[in-house]
């Protein structure tokens, strides 16, 4: 893909927008890059949204996927189905994402912020999906799945505030111990850095999408916890069932 100017992130400052205006800059094959989106890219061990995008006539394209492009900034919109001649750079779109899919990775990734509190380990993995989120946790300690349920649904029913804010890179310097993962490392090269905060329970660089409040959450369960080595501990999550008596 030839190198365009970088998208502007809409999902960065505000995960609540689900759809925007856009422009073509480029087309490769399955691949379409925006000047600016409301699709966040795979990345951070958050997958990437899917979703659609509608031409002026009314025609709609499916995005099965996003991901990050090879350049900085770029992020390709993956259509479902090769659309040979439909979409052209400089064309205008409506961009709209799928929002459960969406919502179930927001309510995901900030659980995942709520188990760090928990666990007060580094974090050597994790993978966040519409389906289920898994972290994996450097320690050599035993879990317990229960307990860590029920500490999940205390932070749940307490209806913290999850904001975010960006520093520097200089100050993310100063305060190492702000970054949990092993793994990924928070994005440099911007000169600013992305923290997100559970107010009174977390705070940590990350650029993944969450809810406004962890009682938007809803009821989450621990559904496995793994011994993946001697010194790694999986801890996997899904959603609650839902209770047939709708209590």
């Amino acid at each position: 893909m030839t190198i365009t100017p970088p998208t502007t992130e809409l999902f960065r400052d505000d995960a609540d927008l689900v759809e925007c205006e856009a422009v073509v800059t480029a087309v490769d094959g399955l691949a379409v890059q925006l000047d600016r989106t409301v699709f966040y890219p795979q990345g951070g061990g958050q997958a990437g949204d899917a979703g659609m995008l509608q031409l002026p006539d009314g025609r709609t394209l499916a995005v099965a996927d996003t991901r990050k492009g090879t350049e900085p900034g770029q992020i390709l919109h993956l259509l479902a189905e090769p659309a040979d001649g439909v979409l052209q750079v400089g064309d205008r779109v409506a961009v709209r994402i799928d929002t459960a899919r969406r919502q179930a990775h927001r309510r995901f990734h900030t659980t995942t912020h709520l188990l760090c509190a928990l666990v007060p380990h580094p974090v050597d993995g994790c993978s966040i999906t519409a389906g289920y989120a898994r972290l994996d946790f450097h320690m050599t300690e035993p879990l317990d799945k229960e307990a860590l349920t029920a500490g999940l649904a205390r932070y749940v029913a307490a209806a913290h505030p999850v904001t975010t804010r960006w520093i520097t890179d200089a100050d993310l310097d100063a305060n190492p111990q702000l970054v949990r993962s092993m793994s990924v490392q928070p994005p440099r090269g911007s000169g600013r850095v992305r923290l997100v905060e559970v107010q009174g329970v977390d705070l940590q660089p990350c650029g993944g999408t969450h809810v406004n409040n962890t009682a938007d959450i809803g009821p989450v369960i621990v559904t496995k916890i793994e011994k993946k080595s001697a010194t790694t501990r999986r801890v996997v999550l899904g959603f609650a069932p839902a209770n047939p008596n709708g209590a």
